[in-house]
């Protein structure tokens, strides 16, 4: 790829499109009474997703873009466990028939960070009060350094198919760069403990672009990773928003590579694992040829959704625990953010809605060209917008971002579909963003495209 694009393109500071609209569009202008009404609304005997937010850490790593909160204490784990059983105690009062949960993704913060005998409860809990459906894939983040065999052993008891592990980096420089020193052995333990426990779905998350990052190191930790075998990898690019998270501002800037360099390390990354026998999928995740993954991405059913590339089609997922967010066909819902008010809100008897969102028609026409843009590189406009029962000339005529991409040979425009050219994948956001009607509205800083 040409240096102007990169320079271009690769600087900028775009959505990563995990929902359409994007999170700051959503609104506290909003009836929380529609919360229930949507969710009562649900089919009955249709598969459901959890997504479970577990907002405590032992420690802080300074690039880290999620909520959590740092606790040395178990007290405020346990008092949120509490309120979490709660929660789930209010939505089966909403649904008296259940919700046949399929899918389930624990994520944080550290959700291993509760103890063995907390997380088989809550899997009873959800099991009990909510219902699942005959099959269930149940996934949990985890941090390596903080996991222990017994919680290893729960999570298999409990029905954990899929184990995601941080791992950044296993270069020692910038490990000491970002406050989360890591070793390679660490790491192998974990995955170990995981594998006695037949949870043999694993997948790896790697950073590039942090504090003294080089091409070689970013090789040299795939190279680590890959002899580990896992599953998938997902590959991020760090966000550096020290004016949304304060606790960024302790990463040395000067340190930080700029964009020629971030693409050079995402590039030599991807070229690294597909030599190591890994599948691209979409713009960030890898996996082996035979994962589940990689069979939807080549059967045209690959998903986009709040953990980024999945299989997960449910068309409801819900949200427990401060700051998470559920996706409903009529609309996206955010749980309170502060784990305190979250615990006001529950303790009195209240579903915690914070904020919510409405869908349009055209909102749901244009997050379906965004999905397939994200997960398949390539959209034919015209065919989805007759089907949402719009023109097609809503979104391509006039469209001077999409002109743009064109006239420097990003994207291929004809009769109605647009590809985004194979050796350019990295702009990917910038074409999606083309059809996003409420980019730059909202005032907040996203991360970088590349």
């Amino acid at each position: 790829m040409s240096e102007a694009i990169i320079e271009k393109y690769g600087d900028a500071r775009l959505p990563r499109y995990t929902s359409y609209p994007t999170a700051p569009n959503f609104t506290a202008d909003f009836d929380a009474a529609d919360y229930p009404a949507w969710l009562g609304a649900l089919p009955e005997g249709q598969p459901t997703s959890l997504y479970i937010h577990i907002p405590f850490c032992r420690s802080m790593c300074w690039y880290c873009g999620c909520h959590t909160t740092i606790t040395e204490r178990d007290k405020p784990i346990l008092d949120y466990i509490e309120i979490l059983h709660r929660e789930i105690e209010l939505l089966g009062y909403v649904r008296n028939h259940g919700f046949d949960v399929g899918e389930i993704h624990f994520g944080g913060g550290t959700p291993t960070i509760i103890k063995p005998d907390e997380f088989i409860a809550l899997m009873d809990a959800f099991r009990g009060r909510l219902g699942f459906a005959p099959t269930v894939g149940t996934a949990i983040e985890i941090d390596p350094r903080t996991l222990t065999s017994e919680m290893a052993m729960a999570l298999g008891e409990s029905g954990v198919t899929r184990a995601s592990l941080g791992v950044q980096s296993f270069d020692p420089k910038v490990q000491k760069a970002i406050n989360r020193i890591q070793s390679v052995e660490t790491t192998m333990d974990a995955v170990d403990h995981l594998r006695h426990n037949n949870i043999n779905a694993i997948n790896f998350d790697l950073i590039y672009g942090l504090p003294f990052q080089t091409v070689e190191s970013c090789v040299a930790t795939v190279d680590a990773a890959v002899a580990m075998r896992p599953d998938r990898l997902a590959v991020f690019g760090y966000a550096h928003i020290p004016s949304f998270k304060k606790h960024q501002r302790l990463i040395d800037e000067a340190a930080l590579p700029d964009a020629r360099e971030r693409a050079r390390q995402a590039s030599a990354i991807a070229e690294a694992l597909v030599a190591a026998g890994y599948v691209r999928i979409g713009l960030d995740h890898f996996a082996l040829p035979g994962d589940d993954l990689a069979v939807a991405q080549t059967e045209g059913r690959l998903h986009r959704n709040f953990q980024g590339y999945t299989t997960d089609a449910c068309d409801a997922l819900i949200g427990l625990g401060a700051s998470s967010i559920g996706r409903l066909p009529q609309g996206y819902i955010q749980n309170e953010v502060p784990p305190g008010l979250y615990a006001g809100r529950v303790s009195k008897g209240e579903l915690p809605v914070a904020k919510g969102y409405r869908l349009t028609a055209e909102d749901r026409l244009r997050a379906a060209v965004i999905e397939r843009l994200m997960c398949d590189f390539a959209v034919d406009v015209a065919a989805l917008a007759a089907a949402h029962g719009f023109d097609a000339d809503l979104l391509l005529r006039g469209n001077q971002r999409l002109d743009e991409l064109a006239r420097d040979g990003l994207i291929e425009r004809r009769d109605g579909s647009i590809r985004v050219s194979e050796d350019q994948r990295f702009i990917v956001r910038a074409a999606a963003s083309a059809f996003d009607a409420y980019l730059n509205k909202s005032g907040r800083s996203f991360s970088r495209a590349a």
